[in-house]
């Protein structure tokens, strides 16, 4: 499944303005791409996909790595992209992988969907949300390392690292 729509042209700008097309990024269940052809300017953006069927149809990326971001290793992005990744992680799974990246990276963007139950879709067994109960104040309490970064007002939401 492709990410929402919402809110990504503002992100994007934001993007740009605190990063140059220089910066590395890293596009975190990339999925089809979609933040790959949002931001053709960067040509240092590399792709982590669990799903082999969707990691072997990405195109543009640097790197795609066909690996569960549970299990990858990297020393340094400018900054990190969880596009839609969070909610299909256990909260203690999704607590590890930011703890991991924190000091690895100079932001990380993290987009949530609130209050939204998925299960598998297309044989993709990643696709199945297990953090279906999430809400702002929920995210506030497992992720007090975040703050908002673009509120879509859509029951969806981008985060990132708090000051």
């Amino acid at each position: 499944m492709a990410s929402y729509d919402y809110g990504k042209r503002e992100v994007c700008a934001w993007i740009r303005k605190n990063y140059p097309p220089a910066s590395m990024l890293l596009d975190v269940g990339a999925g089809d791409g979609k933040w790959r052809r949002l931001l053709p300017e960067y040509p240092h953006m590399d792709a982590v996909e669990a799903y082999y069927h969707n990691a072997e149809r990405l195109t543009g990326y640097e790197n795609v790595y066909r690996i569960n971001i549970l299990d990858f290793q990297f020393y340094w992005y400018d900054l990190i992209i969880f596009g839609d990744v969070l909610e299909h992680l256990s909260m203690q799974a999704a607590q590890d992988v930011l703890a991991y990246a924190w000091p690895r990276c100079r932001d990380l963007i993290v987009a949530l969907p609130f209050r939204y139950q998925q299960d598998a879709l297309g044989g993709n067994p990643y696709e199945r949300h297990i953090q279906d109960d999430l809400t702002p104040e929920i995210v506030a309490e497992r992720y007090p390392q975040l703050e908002v970064l673009y509120d879509t007002g859509h029951d969806y939401c981008y985060y990132h690292r708090a000051k």
